[in-house]
This record gives structure tokens, sequence and C-alpha cells, in this order.
């Protein structure tokens, strides 16, 4: 389990691999501290092992389903990347909770500055934009952010000078795919609603038939 808060950029040194599995290592400082074989990581969102490591290095690999779904397939050597360890008991929660499960990628459609901020907005599928909400959490490249506004088929992020400085975004410009992983309440409401009208119907019903903005408008989610 993850915050969001990105703790370093860190920079791929090698990506190696036959097929559709890849190995990973990648440079880093801060995360390595304490480190351990198994240790979970995130690496631009995505819940990674640590395999191995070294003072300077640590190792991970990268199963087909994982190339597939997310942004890592495009990676090249040298490419900058956010760093996260899992998160311990006791510690601040600045961000929200983020499992490193990536339920897609987006497309940065637009990157305008706004005031002192910079404003993305980021085309996503319907299937995983339905999980987005105005001034709900969405995480994107590992990253717990705000959103500011939804349309049919994009929603943009204000992004304040610390963060762009402190996370690759500051790399990241119109054409990019971003990894995407939305708010886990959300996903869970709709399996359970799915669940209900199962039991109270008698037959099976879709969860997202039950779940709209309109559900959660009238429920006091959502204005």
């Amino acid at each position: 389990m993850f915050t969001g808060l990105i703790e370093e950029v860190g920079t791929l040194e090698a990506m190696a691999g036959s097929g559709q599995a890849s190995r990973l290592v990648i440079r880093a400082a801060r995360v390595l501290e304490g480190v351990k074989t198994g240790d979970s990581i995130s690496v631009n969102g995505i819940c990674l092992t640590v395999t191995s490591y070294t003072s300077r290095h640590f190792t991970v690999d990268v199963m087909p389903e994982t190339l597939s779904k997310t942004s890592l397939r495009q990676l090249r050597q040298g490419q900058r990347v956010n760093l996260e360890r899992a998160m311990r008991l006791g510690d601040r929660f600045g961000g929200h909770i983020v499992s490193g499960h990536v339920d897609g990628t987006g497309t940065i459609v637009s990157r305008q500055p706004h005031a002192n901020a910079v404003l993305f907005r980021i085309a996503a599928d319907s299937s995983l934009l339905k999980y987005v909400i105005p001034r709900g959490s969405i995480c994107i490249d590992g990253i717990s952010l705000t959103v500011v506004d939804v349309n049919e088929n994009d929603f943009s992020v204000s992004i304040i000078p610390h963060t762009l400085a402190e996370t690759s975004l500051q790399d990241r410009k119109v054409g990019d795919q971003v990894n995407l992983e939305a708010d886990v309440i959300g996903k869970y409401v709709e399996r359970l609603m799915g669940v209900r009208a199962t039991n109270e119907a008698g037959v099976r019903a879709e969860p997202s038939s039950r779940l709209s903005l309109a559900f959660l408008q009238d429920n006091g989610f959502a204005k």
C-alpha cells in the first residue's frame, strides 16, 4: 500500500527481457535505505517487488500482464521514474490510499500554465473515467493528485510547483502516456452495489448499471 507521495525520482539504468517479460534496473538513493529483497516499491505508480539491490540500484521483474496494462513498455534507458516505498503503519498519511495496481493508461492532451501551477488534461477510456469525479483523488504515475474537472473523454489536474519539481511530471509532454489508478473506494462501492443488486433481484446485474453520477449526487458523494 502506498500514499502517492513520491519519495524520489530514480533513473532507469537498464531494461532487458525476452518475449513479454522484462527486468528493470533502476538507480536510486533514498528508497534503498533499509531495503530488503522482496520489498515493494512503486515505480511510476506500479507496485513492483525488489529482486536484488546494491548501494545504488535495485532490480525488479515485470510480468506480461503489467507490461500490457501500463506505460512501462514505453520506458527507455535513462528515463526518470517516480519512486515510493510501501507505507509503514504510524507514518503520516498525506496522500490517499494507493494500491499500486494500475487501472490503465491515459494520454496527456494538453499542458498549460495556470498562474503558479500547470494544468494537465489527460484523456482516458470511459471504463476508467467513470471512477473519476471533480475534487476526487486519482493517482498519475504514482502521484496522488486532486481532480479539477471531468469531461466525457478526459479529466484535468492542477500541478503545484513543488510537485512538478519533485516528480517526473516535469518531463512529461503532450502525447505521453501515464499510468492511472482510480480511487479504490469508488471501485469497491461499485462492486458492492453489484452484489447487492444480485442478492435483491436474484439475477446478475453489472455493477456499473447501479453506480452513476446521479446516484453519487443523490447520496451526497458529488456535487
